[in-house]
């Protein structure tokens, strides 16, 4: 009865011990926390709506092409195989730390020819010539009295949480990446289509133009213009057409592939991405839910703090309790009872240096300090980020409309002329010139275009989504 009780007691007293240091939570003062932060975005227009953002955004271009690449470099990016190392480097290290409160032990044999020294005996008789053993087990557990230990694990379950966040982020960029390469693709491919048109106009042009100075209805100068602009528009061809295969690169790079494999039927794509709707973008709230860079942000703090109590408990004594058993002597003695040893008890080991455990504390919470700016930078980055590809996406909406205005005042200036020309009304070359007008105006507007595209993906990019692993059909 009275070893039950005293059973029943240190239980109680073990259960009663709480971790030294401070238990986390999200501060009150943390930026993620302030109602300015979690309103909805000021520059939030009709172009945008209030609906959460759908995690596969990229889904909105109904593209099938799209979402097959964007599947396939989540698969196989570099990067992101970095990332999923990463994150089981910090599993195991986790399961590392949990290992500190198991019950630990030992096991050790070794034997050995041996002869001690007759002077070190204070002897002059040399001692005979034995083989000695020495076996033994020991095992120990370490209560843990002040947290420590858990302190420890807490803080390594905060950093393999940072490292999923990491993951994540990794695969958020891989999306947006992917689909900010493919629309390049696309709208190079489109542009040099309109500039091929372009440039066939102009040769039709300086041939006209030719045929009229021969019969001297017009001055020489004008062919020297003509051939100007049509040097122009081939100038500007070898650009365009890089861009164009650069971004299939990318796309290879980004799906882990060598140039070599690049998938040259990509190349064919010559229509600019277009959204079957308005931007969803949701509110500051589920914005910081959501991006993975709070996230990591917010679970690198909870891990410095908790290592504020790793710290804090190396002011106290580390008590453990073990028992030990063996056979230490001759092999002609084996395990009989002159050789065979046991022992158990408590040990407490107590650092006397308490001005470095201080200073470790302090350290910790100089850390803990840093990392809830590092959280408040994080919140404040992101909502700036948001912010300002709302007003870049909305005056690249009001540009566009403006592009298109003016491709549409063009088509209906050509069509006219056309009608003109076929009614013998006017020359062949105001007719001509009113197609080239109409194709300066739809290549400015493939322009805009694809700096709208490039506004979107950012947009949605800073918006932070795209990291859920499943992918719905």
């Amino acid at each position: 009865m009275v070893k039950s009780g005293l059973a029943i007691g240190l239980l109680g007293f073990l259960g009663g011990c709480a971790a030294v240091g401070p238990d986390y939570h999200v501060p009150d003062v943390a930026l993620v926390q302030a109602p300015s932060a979690q309103d909805n975005f000021i520059s939030a227009t009709e172009v945008t709506s209030a609906e959460p953002l759908p995690d596969h955004w990229w889904k909105l271009y109904n593209d099938p092409v799209l979402d097959a690449l964007v599947i396939q470099a989540l698969e196989a990016n570099t990067e992101l195989r970095v990332a999923e190392a990463n994150l089981e480097r910090a599993a195991a290290l986790l399961d590392a730390r949990g290992a500190g409160r198991e019950l630990q032990g030992t096991l050790n044999a070794e034997t050995s020819y041996a002869q001690r020294s007759a002077e070190a005996e204070l002897q002059h008789v040399q001692p005979p010539l034995r083989q000695a053993y020495n076996v033994g087990i020991a095992v120990s557990y370490d209560l843990d009295l002040f947290g420590g230990l858990r302190r420890g694990i807490e803080a390594a379950a905060a950093d393999t949480e940072a490292a999923t966040a990491a993951r994540d982020l990794v695969r958020v960029n891989v999306a947006a990446e992917t689909t900010r390469a493919y629309a390049d693709l696309c709208n190079s491919g489109f542009q040099i289509e309109v500039l091929a048109r372009s440039i066939a106009l102009q040769e039709k042009g300086i041939r006209l133009t030719g045929t009229l100075i021969k019969h001297g209805r017009a001055a020489s100068y004008e062919l020297d213009r003509r051939r100007g602009l049509f040097a122009g528009s081939q100038a500007r061809l070898p650009r365009l057409t890089a861009q164009h295969r650069n971004a299939l690169f990318r796309i290879a790079a980004l799906q882990g592939r060598t140039p070599r494999e690049a998938d040259e039927t990509l190349l064919a794509c010559q229509r600019p991405l277009e959204l079957t709707r308005a931007v969803p973008v949701g509110n500051g709230q589920t914005l910081l839910r959501r991006r993975p860079d709070i996230r990591r942000s917010e679970r690198k703090l909870a891990a410095s703090t908790a290592r504020i109590g790793v710290e804090t408990a190396a002011l106290y004594p580390d008590i453990r309790l073990g028992a030990s058993a063996g056979s230490t002597g001759a092999t002609d003695d084996l395990l009989s009872p002159l050789t065979n040893r046991f022992g158990i008890g408590p040990l407490i080991s107590w650092s006397v240096n308490r001005h470095a455990a201080r200073a470790r504390i302090e350290a910790a919470q100089a850390q803990t300090r840093a990392d809830l700016a590092n959280f408040d930078g994080t919140v404040v980055r992101a909502l700036r980020e948001v912010e300002s590809a709302l007003t870049s996406y909305a005056a690249g909406i009001e540009q566009q409309e403006s592009l298109d205005r003016a491709r549409e005042d063009a088509a209906l200036v050509s069509r006219r002329t056309a009608q003109l020309r076929r009614g013998g009304k006017i020359a062949e070359l105001p007719a001509l010139e009113a197609e080239r007008d109409l194709v300066a105006a739809e290549q400015a507007a493939a322009a805009g275009k694809a700096a709208m595209n490039d506004d979107q993906i950012t947009l949605f990019l800073a918006l932070g989504g795209g990291w859920t692993p499943s992918f719905e059909s």
